[in-house]
């Protein structure tokens, strides 16, 4: 028996993976006996406690659901921390993030001494859990379909799931699809992560670039406005570093505050740049920010189709 912690940032993925743990806990087993499950906001862990607590009835084992602990704060885990240390043999805790809060480090770290916490999250190496994804469906691609297929879905990852199951029912197992044979069944390319933006911008790919920027407002629901405050936020890293006689990584994230692989990229962008560049691009900016809110009678999108064509012609 075991006590599990699932979290991720994506609630369709999340939901799927604790579907599919439970689904290996219960094994051959009578869910109607077995499962026991709290969600909402109105369940107190003490009730998941005393269900974890209680020894199983006509079966081996008992299966204990809790959804949305992050709302939970430190004095509402102390029953379950204390459960935690000491569990029952017969029982396993599934505990899933998310709710109101932030999910208490407490009880991560509590988990991870005894049990196991599951991050579902594809996070940057989205290519790589992809193919994992398409392994354990029992379908084959070759490694072109799913390169294309992890930079269309973009960050709608959730839809996956839903495609996978098509793709089964129509191609079956055995054979290796290529990306124009599950082309049909992926709907509309989905969002993108803000730093796909910032790098076609510093690769001076406009093309691409106003693509990207497309599907963050579209398919990825952003406001031009949010979009503009992760251009902000690009650009004033890489500002920090004018004047700053800035070498190595570690140099980059003292004058920047960032760590590790962003401090490195903003020393690589500012390097790319200079200082008479990066003046530019926050002056740019800044204009295109007034615009947005009324300085300019434009539309939202093409102030920013502007400032983006303009930043990512600058070398």
């Amino acid at each position: 028996m075991a006590t599990h912690l699932l979290t991720g940032d994506n609630e369709s993925i999340l939901r799927t993976a604790v579907s599919d743990l439970v689904h290996e806990l219960v094994g051959d087993g009578e869910r109607s006996m077995m499962v026991d499950e709290f969600d909402g906001e109105e369940y107190e862990l003490r009730l998941v406690v005393d269900a974890a607590q209680t020894m199983p009835f006509l079966t081996d084992k008992r299966v204990v659901i809790a959804r949305q602990v992050s709302r939970f704060n430190a004095d509402d885990l102390a029953p379950l921390l204390a459960y935690v240390e000491n569990p029952l043999d017969s029982s396993d805790l599934v505990l899933v993030a998310g709710g109101t809060g932030r999910l208490s480090k407490k009880l991560s770290d509590a988990v991870k001494a005894v049990g196991k916490v599951h991050n579902t999250s594809p996070g940057r190496e989205k290519r790589k859990w992809l193919a994992d994804q398409v392994s354990a469906a029992g379908l084959k691609m070759d490694g072109g379909a799913t390169a294309q297929l992890a930079t269309w879905l973009g960050e709608d990852a959730g839809r996956l799931d839903g495609i996978l199951a098509t793709l089964k029912s129509t191609y079956g197992a055995g054979e290796k699809l290529s990306f124009a044979q599950i082309e049909p069944f992926i709907g509309e390319a989905g969002g993108v992560p803000p730093w796909d933006l910032t790098d076609a911008i510093m690769d001076g790919d406009t093309t691409k670039a106003l693509s990207l920027l497309g599907r963050m407002v579209h398919a990825g629901g952003r406001h031009p406005l949010q979009v503009m405050s992760i251009l902000h936020s690009h650009y004033a890293g890489i500002a920090k570093l004018d004047g700053v006689d800035a070498r190595n990584e570690d140099q980059s994230g003292a004058a920047t505050g960032l760590k590790g692989f962003p401090a490195k990229k903003a020393l690589q962008n500012y390097n790319k740049l200079g200082g008479a560049n990066t003046k530019r691009a926050i002056t740019w900016i800044a204009q295109a920010d007034l615009d947005l809110r009324g300085a300019k009678d434009l539309e939202p999108e093409l102030v920013m189709e502007v400032l983006i064509a303009r930043l990512s012609k600058l070398r």
